[in-house]
């Protein structure tokens, strides 16, 4: 017995974001219920947003911070670099995994509940979001640490501008992937490959002027930055280390891109709506 679609809505002309806010509780509820839910029967419970990221620039930092004698980025210890880029990382690649697979897993809720379908993907990037906010006092405590004398400034003022870009190309991203998954669901075991690839293709434990000083031709080095988390983890880095802040230019197109993203992701979503409904 088939689903009944229902019928089709119409192409947006916004973001949705109207929607979101008139559906904000429910969006509050699905985030909680996330989190709640992830960390159930587990005895370090909510610390685990923060181990786990820890755990990996603790590794990274060991290959590269000890093996490699790197000790430090424009002055600053590594470990900072490494701690402030794999936060950022796992909010982006948790974020896109687990977004993937938002409706697929919450048949249920989407058939009976009477709301944007929307808040599903979205709640993902959020919930993730809130393991990032968690990991801040971290950075900040790595920033004490292994401060230097111009590690606070100005440059603080990078990291909401960070987060916003950031936010804005997630939510784009979801909106594709989750509904992408629900019509082939090879869209979910690719991910895999792809998030292994972008993790080494954006700067999260390696400095980017490794790249940018390489002996790489010109045409690789402006498709390694036409990658927008390239420009998104240097703002994150730029944030705590001043020397690592990008340009204008990088800022502003990650900005460009991120809006871009946005916008085609929830015009595919609602495309792909009533396939979407009926294959649920």
């Amino acid at each position: 017995m088939s689903v009944k679609a229902g019928p089709r809505r119409a192409v947006p002309k916004s973001i949705g974001v109207s929607a979101l806010w008139r559906h904000r509780q429910t969006l509050r509820v699905l985030v909680q219920r996330d989190l709640a839910v992830k960390y159930q029967k587990t005895v370090m419970g909510y610390l685990w947003s923060l181990i786990e990221p820890l755990g990996m620039a603790g590794i990274y930092w060991f290959i590269f911070g000890v093996l490699y004698g790197r000790s430090n980025i424009d002055g600053v210890s590594f470990a900072l670099y490494v701690v402030s880029g794999m936060f950022a990382w796992m909010w982006a690649s948790q974020a896109m995994n687990e977004s993937t697979s938002s409706l697929v897993s919450q048949t249920s809720l989407i058939t009976t509940m009477r709301v944007p379908r929307e808040v599903f993907p979205v709640a993902r990037v959020f919930a993730r979001f809130a393991e990032f906010a968690a990991g801040i006092p971290i950075i900040l405590m790595f920033a004490i640490v292994f401060h230097s004398t111009t590690t606070w400034g100005w440059n603080l003022l990078l990291l909401p501008v960070a987060i916003i870009i950031q936010a804005t190309l997630l939510t784009g991203i979801s909106f594709v992937l989750a509904s992408l998954n629900v019509l082939y669901r090879d869209v979910q075991r690719l991910m895999r490959l792809v998030m292994r690839v972008l993790f080494y293709a954006a700067p999260t434990v390696y400095p980017f002027a490794r790249v940018a000083n390489s002996h790489m031709p010109h045409w690789a080095k402006l498709l390694y930055e036409s990658n927008p988390f390239v420009g998104i983890i240097r703002m994150q880095h730029g944030a705590w280390i001043p020397g690592e802040i990008p340009g204008w230019r990088p800022i502003s197109y990650c900005a460009g891109v991120a809006v871009i993203v946005l916008f085609f992701g929830r015009w595919l979503f609602v495309r792909l709506e009533p396939a979407v409904l009926k294959e649920l």
